[in-house]
C-alpha cells in the first residue's frame, strides 16, 4: 500500500517522509501553554486572597473611616475583581482558542462569549477590560486630585485615552477581518 494514499486528498504528496510526524509534534506543542494558564489560576488565587484581606480591613475599620476612604477601598476591591475577570477571560478564552476545547456546550454556566471566541474577539475583550481597570485607577486619581501632581494626572488621562484608542482600533481591525469578502461575478 502506498503510504501517501492515507493522506487527505488535498494534502500535497511531495512532502518529505516525516512531515506528518513534524506536523503532529508542532501541533502537540500547543500544550506547552497549559502550565501558563495554570500559573494564571494561581495568580488569581493570590488576587482572591488580596481581595479578602482588603475586605476584612474595610469591615474592621468601618466605624472609623470617612466616606472617601470607603469609596477608595471599594474602588480598590472593584479593581481586583476586574483584574480577576481579565484573568478568567485570558485563562478560559486563551485555553479554548489556543490549546484545546473545553467541551462546555451543554454546561449551564458556560459564558456566553465563549461560544464565539477567537483571537481577535479575545483581544478586543481584553482591551475593553483594560479600559475598565484604567477607568477605576483614573477615578481614584480624581478623588485624590488635591494630593496628586497635575503632570501625573495628565499622564494617567493620556494613558487611559491610549487604551481607549487601542481598543477602538482593535475592534475596527477585527471587524474588517471578519467581514466576508464580496465575490465579483
Amino acid at each position: 500500500m502506498d503510504p501517501s494514499s492515507s493522506l487527505p486528498a488535498e494534502a500535497p504528496r511531495h512532502l518529505f517522509p516525516g512531515h506528518r510526524t513534524l506536523g503532529n509534534f508542532i501541533f502537540l506543542s500547543r500544550w506547552l501553554q497549559a502550565p501558563l494558564y495554570v500559573g494564571l489560576i494561581i495568580a488569581q488565587c493570590v488576587y482572591v486572597y488580596h481581595f479578602l484581606i482588603e475586605l476584612w480591613h474595610l469591615v474592621g475599620k468601618a466605624n472609623k473611616i470617612t466616606e472617601t476612604e470607603i469609596m477608595l477601598t471599594v474602588l480598590g476591591l472593584i479593581d481586583v475583581v476586574m483584574i480577576a475577570n481579565l484573568l478568567i477571560m485570558v485563562i478560559v478564552g486563551g485555553y479554548e482558542t489556543f490549546v484545546s476545547r473545553l467541551h462546555l456546550d451543554k454546561h449551564p454556566d458556560q459564558p456566553e462569549w465563549l461560544s464565539h471566541v477567537n483571537a481577535g474577539i479575545l483581544k478586543v475583550k481584553l482591551a475593553t477590560a483594560l479600559i475598565g481597570i484604567s477607568s477605576i485607577h483614573l477615578l481614584k486619581t480624581f478623588i485624590e486630585a488635591e494630593r496628586m501632581e497635575s503632570s501625573v494626572m495628565m499622564w494617567q488621562v493620556i494613558i487611559h485615552l491610549a487604551f481607549v484608542l487601542s481598543a477602538l482600533l482593535l475592534a475596527y481591525i477585527d471587524r474588517l477581518t471578519s467581514i466576508a469578502p464580496v465575490k465579483h461575478k
